[in-house]
């Protein structure tokens, strides 16, 4: 199936609307004959899809394209709020060179210049470290919760601006108690990992270098503030996300209504690869239905799931990405990675365990050191800079020593000139996506996923296909992420999905 994907991808290229453009193994590999005719027999669809017809344009006023960028930028939020477990709001941090930066810098370093030149007066004088506690005020102030009276109590008895004034004016004002009220303050509010920032403020005994320390912790607890707002929200923006981006999707649609062509174009060649009978041979049955031709015609939720696959076997060079999986491309590109690499993982430890004696293949603490071995080898598989075929060739001198090491401890005989030379080939030969044994592991892996589907609210899950138990872990990780996005992006979108996939399977 992978083939399948990889041939549909190639023919459709250009066609977006911006014109941008090895006896050994047969024990090894169950089926693998029939896994390759599948391969073979799955030729890509001959239909020649239309361009995705656009509506005709129409000017915007300034205010709409603020309006729809705040909009999308709100949803986007939303939605990485509620995808991503790990979404943590950090510090911005400028480039040391930027320009942005030394401008920056230049101004801070002149605001402090001047406090500490006022500071220094005789009599000093206190206007800017007041307005910089009355800051210090608003900022302890918003990180209270509205039970928090006694701690708010204080900090607007001690922290009293008009009264400070006074006592300046008169010469009372002691500002390194003030500093020891808000540094104090602050060790009762921050989190825990800011403990130690604030507990150094209390060694800083000159006032200018303290309240720029302060300010700087203080941007560090607005940030964990931020954090924990998120944490506190994200199950109540679960229940409401979808709601949420289904709406601003269908504001932004109606300001834009060509904003649906590269889905319907997606869809399109899902359900045209689907109907072709030699693609429907070839893919496992995902509960197709009869139509009322005499040709059976693909259910909307087979067309859906083949669109999704299709997905991590995209162009992204050349095509632009469904509108409605957008939000996501950053994560159908990971997932496509990921399993770039374990298709390659997966064919080298096949090819390597169908070499090696059955008493160290089925060695679990062997194979799980082999895996990790190849698995650093491949690590930047990702990176522009990685070349595969140098790369394989240090696989397999390092897999073949392995391999002789674990036989020589379990009393076999070590492998021969002969066979590390076969090995190391057919371990190189990996490179090529074309490799047969590389097929078949991508092929299985996509079957993998598309079962994985169709039986992700069912128990239990699938089991990983023959000869990819080793990677076992590592797929079944990908398919859990893969599955719960495509969940959650059918749950939003899934009105416009069956509204174009009801004009798309009854065409003749």
């Amino acid at each position: 199936m992978s083939e399948n994907l990889d041939k549909s991808n190639i023919n459709e290229e250009g066609k977006s609307k911006s014109n941008d453009s090895e006896q050994g193994l047969e024990d090894a590999v169950e089926g693998s004959d029939e896994a390759l005719q599948k391969i073979k027999s799955g030729s890509p669809s001959t239909q020649r899809l239309q361009r995705p017809h656009s509506s005709p344009p129409r000017f915007v006023t300034v205010e709409e394209l603020l309006e729809t960028a705040k909009g999308v930028t709100n949803m986007t939020i939303a939605h990485e709020i509620v995808i991503n477990g790990d979404f943590r709001i950090k510090p911005v941090e400028l480039p040391e060179d930027s320009l942005e930066k030394k401008v920056k810098d230049i101004v801070h370093k002149a605001f402090w210049d001047c406090l500490s030149v006022q500071l220094c007066e005789d009599p000093p004088t206190y206007d800017q470290a007041i307005k910089l506690v009355g800051e210090i005020k608003e900022t302890l102030l918003s990180f209270l919760l509205p039970g928090h009276t006694r701690l708010r109590n204080q900090i607007t008895e001690v922290l009293d601006l008009d009264l400070i004034k006074q006592e300046a004016e008169n010469g009372a004002l002691d500002i390194s108690k003030l500093a020891e009220f808000i540094i104090g303050m602050m060790g009762t509010l921050c989190a825990p990992v800011r403990d130690e920032e604030v507990k150094k403020l209390k060694d800083i005994k000159e006032i200018v270098p303290l309240f720029r320390a302060i300010f700087s912790v203080l941007d560090l607890m607005k940030v964990d503030m931020a954090n924990f707002a998120v944490s506190s929200i994200r199950p109540h923006l679960m229940q409401q996300s979808v709601e949420y981006e289904r709406k601003q999707f269908q504001e932004f649609l109606e300001k834009h209504p060509n904003s649906l062509d590269f889905v319907t174009q997606w869809l399109e060649e899902a359900a045209d690869d689907l109907m072709n009978q030699k693609y429907r041979n070839a893919l496992p049955a995902v509960g197709e239905a009869s139509g009322s031709g005499d040709s059976p015609r693909p259910d909307p939720v087979a067309v859906q799931n083949y669109a999704y696959l299709k997905l991590l076997k995209w162009d992204h060079l050349h095509r632009p990405f469904p509108e409605t999986v957008l939000m996501d491309h950053s994560r159908f590109q990971e997932f496509q990675l990921q399993l770039e690499q374990l298709t390659v993982l997966g064919a080298v430890l096949l090819v390597t365990f169908s070499m090696a004696a059955p008493g160290i293949s089925s060695r679990a603490d062997f194979a799980e050191k082999l895996k990790m071995i190849v698995k650093i080898l491949l690590t930047d598989m990702h990176l522009p800079s990685f070349h595969l075929e140098d790369a394989l060739t240090t696989v397999g001198e390092k897999v073949c020593l392995e391999v002789s090491s674990c036989l020589s401890l379990c009393g076999f005989s070590p492998l021969t000139t002969d066979k590390e030379a076969v090995l190391k080939g057919q371990i190189q030969a990996m490179a090529s996506p074309d490799n047969p044994i590389r097929r078949i592991v991508d092929s299985r892996i996509l079957t993998f996923l598309e079962t994985y589907l169709v039986s992700s609210h069912q128990k239990p899950l699938p089991t990983a296909p023959g000869g990819l138990g080793p990677v076992q872990t590592e797929l079944e990780e990908v398919a859990i992420n893969f599955v719960r996005l495509v969940n959650y992006n059918k749950m939003v979108f899934s009105p416009y999905y069956d509204a174009i996939l009801s004009k798309i399977l009854v065409r003749p």
